[in-house]
């Protein structure tokens, strides 16, 4: 899980209403001066703009009161004025189906959602909801992460955990956005592409998920350590709606392109 990018706090500006200034040092510049005297110019330039838009706003109503007034045609003579029509009784669209309407099956049980586990998968880590702390607790910087997540209007987490095979771990997060936040979840999924991608461990460009609009996958390169087993990761980040898609993989065999394409072609399916 990478971390979400760190927020800098900027220091408040020092207060340079007062016209009393400390003595400086020796050599040292005068920094509260300068910064009064960068002030005043700005202030000059913006009283200028200001007197000159209305001014010219002064003439262009002065231009506008010597024309001759236009003649506007009568409403009756004007034509091509439509108001759309109810359909008649019983012609009406029928109303979707709890099945075909999106919306009502993404705000069920999002656990509902998640791909279930393969024949012979064990189940490992989380398996259902997944409080927001847990969440930002695998975050490099947690209290950062959960900051951004809240301003992103974050509302909840799905994730399924497991094991197959002798090595090969898979998590599959659903996290969904408040509607109307701004596009939480394609903002979460553009932050999580480009943390990754800038990764020097990682493809900075990824593959397309076909079909996906934006989702894409990263296939990590082998990572070998004397003692330990080779390490392969691959991860993918795709939006649909209200609600990211995060699949991450890992295992000690090389992990193709098509296998992380296929769970993230699945699981979009679901949604």
């Amino acid at each position: 899980m990478e971390s979400a990018p760190a927020v800098a706090v900027q220091d408040e500006a020092p207060d340079v209403a007062s016209d009393v200034t400390p003595e400086a040092a020796p050599g040292t510049p005068p920094v509260v001066r300068l910064r009064r005297r960068a002030l005043r110019t700005v202030g000059l330039i913006a009283v200028a703009a200001v007197i000159g838009l209305v001014g010219g706003t002064a003439t262009g109503y002065g231009i506008q009161a010597e024309r001759e007034p236009t003649q506007l045609p009568p409403l009756n003579e004007v034509g091509g004025l439509a108001y759309p029509k109810p359909l008649p009784r019983g012609q009406e669209p029928e109303p979707l189906s709890a099945a075909e309407d999106r919306q009502v099956k993404v705000n069920g049980d999002l656990r509902k959602l998640l791909l279930p586990r393969p024949n012979g998968a064990r189940a490992d880590g989380v398996d259902g909801w997944e409080s927001l702390s847990e969440y930002v607790s695998d975050y490099t910087l947690p209290a950062s992460a959960l900051e951004h997540q809240l301003d992103l209007g974050i509302r909840r987490i799905a994730s399924r955990s497991w094991l197959s095979g002798e090595h090969r771990s898979v998590t599959i997060e659903l996290v969904q956005f408040r509607p109307g936040s701004m596009g939480g979840a394609r903002v979460f999924v553009r932050d999580q592409q480009e943390i990754v991608g800038a990764e020097d461990r990682a493809d900075s460009v990824g593959m397309a998920l076909e079909g996906s609009g934006n989702g894409r996958s990263f296939i990590y390169p082998v990572q070998r350590r004397a003692g330990y087993t080779d390490l392969y990761e691959a991860r993918a980040y795709v939006q649909r709606g209200d609600i990211a898609v995060v699949i991450l993989m890992s295992d000690a065999r090389k992990i193709a392109e098509k296998d992380i394409a296929s769970l993230a072609e699945r699981q979009l399916e679901r949604l």
